[in-house]
């Protein structure tokens, strides 16, 4: 069974900032891609950011290039979202998704962390 753990939600004006961290336990053979997803109140949950290993560019919705980053360690199977100048519509219950694998590949997600960007 694989744990993931979410940290560093909270409350944040506008134009602040919040570094999130998701750290990943378990019996783990393999990491794989690595990822957060957000999602508002009355919305549908969306893709944020996504970052693999072995190799390639990270993926950013459109709304959070430039602002946001993600970033991964390995060795500590944890990954980062570092939220810069943030808005208000921000906001929303921000899920980490880790695909690992035990005897196969598959997603384990976080129980969610909310994020308030209040004016």
């Amino acid at each position: 069974q694989v744990q993931v753990v979410e940290s560093g939600g909270g409350l944040v004006q506008p134009g602040g900032s919040l570094r999130l961290s998701c750290a990943a336990s378990g019996s783990i053979f393999g990491l794989y891609a690595m990822g957060w997803y957000r999602q508002a109140l009355g919305n549908e949950r969306e893709l944020v950011a996504r970052i693999i290993s072995g190799g390639g560019s990270p993926m950013y919705a459109d709304s959070v290039k430039g602002r946001f980053t993600i970033s991964r360690d390995n060795a500590k199977k944890t990954v980062y979202l570092q939220m810069n100048s943030l808005k208000p519509e921000d906001t929303a219950v921000y899920y980490c998704e880790v695909q690992a694998r035990i005897y196969d590949i598959r997603s384990y997600w976080g129980q969610g962390t909310q994020v308030t960007v209040s004016s």
